[in-house]
């Protein structure tokens, strides 16, 4: 090692072995293999520069110290003789080759200048920020917008953003179809799938429609939308029953539909349920807004409503009540709060319109005196009604609120949420309002409640998930008699999946047959159906699924909040029918098995064979 050690560069790294040396500030190992020290210069350059200016000075210094000692040395040697100077002449021809080795290479600007991003950073930066594009729906130019390129630039300086025409025509399009391409190869492993699809008109007029797969990967509830596309052409059941079977074959799942989610209309409800031949069930969440809608119609309650809206449109409307209205909040002590508007096809909105000028009755009363609008004022009676009216409709925006989430199953809760419901009106029907609006209402969302959701627990889809999801069971359930026959049809759905396990022989050397099948008589048919089950290797299927649901049923029930699909992650070996069941295709789709309560998202309807009835109608 003392021969690599001659060069100053050494100042700056301990050799480690014959091949590697230390840098002395951030501990790094470079190579030297050979002598050569180039490895470790150009990681002082690119690492640690200021080392070399401070080697550069000391060296500088240096230099100038040994120039007046070598001076002062000449001077000494003329007084003393020959003798002397020829000495001194002799060390500094010794010395000046060294401190020659010894000189620095000059520093450059070149050694502080950032190197250009490599391809494969600057690839993996184009991908995020498309991704982020696309994500947070921001428009292309953003690339060209000052701040944004100088932030870019403060977080890395060499990268250099692309046009917004690269990423709208090359970019964007590459990885659409790589994320499309990944995509169907997920939904291709699901054993089952189910639609959601909707139709909607745009501010300029333009018809959409949606189609969104709701699968199951690894116990794990996915939810994408397959497409998004204009509808040109007359929104009959045979155009949209045309659209959904493209969607379903581009993707490759026109055979594993377990259900199609749609809304009330009838064009749809042709295409899903008698052309294209689907399990089709109505949107639960659409269900209930049809009852709190037709609640909220009602003469009395309609102009209250009306009240407060025009209310509501004057005050978000006109600058001076906004201000006057923040004025006399800042005045109250209250925090500000804006009043909110109602939308039309959404109940929960009106809801929100009319909690909203509760919270803020008394700066929304002083303003309105103040200001003497032209509009009607609210009597103190018709406040309490407004009061009344939201109290009564709160529980159902919960509900709405709780049957819309994506992301944890929502089929197993469609029961209890309408007999919840069911019993929070019945409760107030016991405990009547004073005010005729009121028990009018509370009485029309009593008898409408009973119309659609009556029958709901004897829904087979429904009834089938609710049994099955570990937090609710039978439990749910408050006729008996339904639990039962759930309980029924599970095991038999089941029964149906598991392939009977034959008694077998074995012949000399461990070679494992099946006996040949004999005629039985039919005296002994009763003896030997009984009696199966208690000989070795013989394994009845629905023996075994009962037993299985029995274990099941006897489990403790796990949280409200708890995840049903982690639940049956863990206890998949131990209810292996069940799980089978989910995985045969060749089970009706009414058959549900545990895991397909998570395609049961937001709808409450009956079974196909009883779609010519009203949905949910009692008998």
């Amino acid at each position: 090692m003392s021969t690599r050690k001659i060069s100053d560069i050494w100042m700056h790294f301990v050799g480690v072995n014959q091949a590697q040396a230390r840098c002395q500030y951030c501990k790094n190992l470079i190579s030297v293999h050979g002598g050569s020290t180039s490895n470790m210069r150009r990681h002082l350059k690119t690492k640690h520069p200021t080392a070399l200016l401070a080697d550069t000075q000391q060296t500088t210094t240096g230099t100038a110290e040994a120039a007046a000692t070598t001076s002062a040395t000449a001077s000494t040697s003329t007084d003393s003789g020959v003798a002397s100077t020829s000495t001194q002449l002799a060390t500094a021809t010794t010395t000046a080759p060294q401190a020659a080795r010894k000189r620095p290479k000059q520093t450059t600007m070149g050694g502080f200048i950032n190197r250009p991003i490599q391809p494969l950073q600057q690839s993996k930066v184009d991908q995020a920020l498309v991704k982020m594009i696309a994500t947070d729906f921001q428009p292309f130019t953003i690339v060209e917008d000052r701040g944004f390129r100088a932030y870019t630039a403060a977080l890395d300086p060499s990268y250099v953003l692309p046009s917004r025409g690269t990423i709208s025509k090359r970019m964007l399009p590459n990885l659409f179809e790589k994320v499309r391409a990944e995509l169907q190869e997920q939904i291709r492993t699901a054993p089952a799938v189910c639609l959601t699809t909707d139709c909607w008109t745009s501010n300029t007029t333009t018809s959409y429609m949606s189609v969104t797969c709701h699968y199951i990967t690894d116990f794990k509830l996915r939810s994408n939308l397959l497409d998004c596309f204009v509808v040109a052409e007359s929104h009959t059941s045979q155009n949209l029953a045309q659209e959904l079977s493209r969607v379903a074959k581009e993707w490759g799942i026109q055979d594993k539909i377990a259900a199609c989610v749609t809304d009330n209309a009838s064009n749809i409800v042709k295409a899903v349920n008698y052309i294209l031949k689907w399990n089709h069930v109505r949107c639960f969440a659409h269900l209930l807004n049809l009852t709190v809608r037709s609640s909220v119609h009602q003469t009395e309650i309609q102009a209250l409503i009306l009240k407060v809206k025009s209310i509501a449109e004057y005050v978000r409307r006109s600058t001076v009540a906004s201000a006057k209205l923040r004025e006399m909040q800042l005045q109250m002590g209250q925090v500000q709060l804006r009043m909110k508007q109602d939308v039309a096809t959404r109940w929960n909105s009106t809801y929100f319109m009319m909690q909203r000028a509760i919270e803020i009755k008394e700066p929304l009363v002083s303003t309105m005196a103040l200001l003497n609008p032209l509009l009607p004022a609210l009597t103190p009676e018709e406040w309490d009604i407004t009061k009344e009216v939201c109290d009564i409709l709160k529980p159902f925006e919960e509900v709405t609120v709780e049957m819309s989430s994506e992301r944890f199953v929502t089929g197993s809760k469609a029961i209890l949420m309408a007999r919840g419901l069911q019993r929070i009106v019945a409760h107030r029907q016991r405990n009547p309002s004073t005010h005729e609006p009121v028990k009018g209402m509370v009485n029309f969302l009593a008898a409408d409640l009973e119309k659609r959701f009556g029958q709901i627990e004897r829904v087979r889809v429904l009834a089938e998930a609710t049994l099955l999801d570990p937090r609710f069971k039978k439990h749910a359930f408050v006729i008996e008699r339904n639990a039962e026959e759930t309980v029924s049809r599970v095991v038999g759905a089941a029964t149906h999946a598991a392939t009977p396990t034959l008694p077998s022989t074995e012949e000399e050397g461990g070679t494992t047959v099946n006996p040949p099948s004999e005629p039985v008589p039919q005296f002994w048919a009763d003896f030997e159906e009984r009696v199966t089950t208690l000989r070795p290797g013989v394994q009845n299927p629905s023996t075994g699924a009962m037993l299985e649901i029995k274990g099941f049923l006897a489990e403790p029930l796990i949280p409200r909040k708890a995840d049903p699909l982690e639940w049956w992650r863990v206890r998949a070996l131990v209810y292996q029918k069940y799980m089978h069941s989910h995985e045969d295709q060749a089970l009706h789709c009414g058959h549900i098995c545990p895991l397909r309560a998570c395609f049961l998202e937001n709808w409450a309807d009956h079974y196909r064979q009883e779609e010519q009835a009203q949905p949910f109608k009692s008998a």
